[in-house]
C-alpha cells in the first residue's frame, strides 16, 4: 500500500487530536468517572475531590503511560531502521528480557524494600547489562545476523535467569505479585516517582530528530549510506545506545510491555512513508496514543494490565504481518 501525500500531510495534527482524546477519557474513566467540565475544575483545584484523583491517581498513571508507549514506539522504529527490517522491535536484542530480569532478581532478593528507586535501578541495569555484549559485537563491525543471533541468545538467558529466581527463591505473596506485575507490565500504582524516573525518555527522544536522515540513507544499505558521507559504524552504535536507554526507562516503570514497538512504526510507516523525520515524532505521538488507548481497553475490561492488551492486539498483527510478507 503506498502512503497518500494528504495521509501524509494530516498524520500528525489527526494523531495529536486523537492522543488529546484519549487523554480526557484516561482523566475520566475510573470508579467515579469525571466528565471534562468535572476534569478541568478537579484541575485547577476547584473540585477537591476531581483534584484529589487526578493528581494523586489519574494524571501520574497517564503521563507514565505516555512515555512509555513513546519510547517503545520510538525504539521499535530505530530497531526497525537499524535492521531494515518492519518485523525488529525493542526486545529483539534482549533489553526488554535484561530489564525484567533485573527487576525479577531485586525483587527476589529482596532490595526493593529499602527506596522506590531500586527496582527501576535494577530494570535499567538489568538492560543495560544485557545489552553490553551486542554493543562490544556493533563496536567490531558484527553483522546484523550476527547481533540478532547474540539477541536470541541473551533473551533466553535471561528468561532462565528469571525462572531460576522464581523457582529457587523463597518469595512471600507480596513478592511474586510483584513479579507477575512485572512480567505482564502494567500501570497500575504509579506514581509522579515513577513519571521522573521516566522524563529522560524525552531527551532521549529528541536525540533521534538529528538522525532521521540518516537513518533513511542506512535504509538503502550499509554501502549506499557509506558512499553518501554516513559513519555507519556510529551510526549503528548510536542507534543501539538509544534504542536501549529508551526500552531501558520504559521497563523500569511499566515492566515488560509487548508489542508497541512493533505496531506503532508499521502502521504509520503504511500511512506516510519511510521517510524518518517524519515517522520520528509521529511514532512517539502515536506509541503515546496506542499505550493510552490500551489502558483504557484494560480498565474497561474489568483491570486487564496494559501488557496483556498490548499482545492481545499485537500478536493477531505480527501474524498478520508475516502472512501479508510471505
Amino acid at each position: 500500500m503506498m502512503p497518500s501525500p494528504r495521509a501524509s500531510r494530516i498524520a500528525l495534527p489527526v494523531t495529536l487530536l486523537l492522543l488529546a482524546g484519549l487523554m480526557v477519557a484516561s482523566l475520566g474513566v475510573g470508579d467515579l468517572r469525571l466528565g471534562p467540565a468535572r476534569i478541568w475544575a478537579g484541575l485547577w483545584h476547584h473540585d477537591e475531590l476531581a483534584a484529589t484523583i487526578l493528581w494523586q491517581i489519574r494524571l501520574p498513571r497517564l503521563l507514565v503511560a505516555m512515555l512509555v508507549g513513546a519510547a517503545l514506539a520510538a525504539s521499535g522504529l530505530v530497531m526497525q531502521a537499524y535492521f531494515r527490517n518492519s518485523l525488529a522491535s525493542p526486545g529483539l536484542l534482549g533489553v526488554s528480557s535484561g530489564g525484567a530480569a533485573g527487576a525479577v532478581v531485586a525483587i527476589g532478593a529482596g532490595w526493593v524494600s529499602r527506596s522506590l528507586l531500586v527496582l527501576p535501578a535494577a530494570a535499567i541495569a538489568g538492560a543495560l547489562l544485557a545489552t553490553g555484549a551486542v554493543l562490544i559485537l556493533a563496536r567490531r563491525g558484527a553483522s546484523t545476523e550476527r547481533l540478532l543471533l547474540a539477541g536470541v541468545a541473551l533473551n533466553a538467558l535471561l528468561g532462565a535467569v528469571t525462572s531460576y529466581v522464581l523457582s529457587n527463591f523463597t518469595l512471600s505473596y507480596e513478592r511474586n505479585a510483584q513479579i507477575l506485575f512485572w512480567l505482564l507490565g502494567g500501570l497500575e500504582d504509579r506514581t509522579w516517582e515513577h513519571g521522573a524516573i521516566a522524563l529522560p525518555i524525552v531527551g532521549a527522544a529528541a536525540l533521534l530528530w538529528p538522525l532521521g536522515r540518516p537513518m533513511d540513507l542506512l535504509s538503502l544499505g550499509a554501502l549506499e549510506a557509506q558512499s553518501l558521507g554516513v559513519d555507519v559504524r556510529r551510526l549503528r552504535r548510536w542507534l543501539l545506545v538509544l534504542a536501549t536507554v529508551l526500552t531501558a526507562l520504559a521497563t523500569a516503570v511499566a515492566g515488560t510491555v509487548g508489542f508497541v514497538g512493533l505496531i506503532v512504526p508499521h502502521v504509520l510507516r503504511l500511512l506516510v512513508g519511510p521517510e524518518h523525520r517524519r515517522l520520528v515524532p509521529l511514532s512517539l505521538i502515536g506509541g503515546a496514543a496506542f499505550v493510552v488507548a490500551c489502558d483504557l481497553l484494560g480498565r474497561a475490561a474489568g483491570g486487564l494490565r496494559v501488557g496483556i492488551v498490548t499482545s492481545l492486539v499485537g500478536g493477531p498483527f505480527f501474524l498478520w504481518m508475516l502472512r501479508r510478507q510471505a
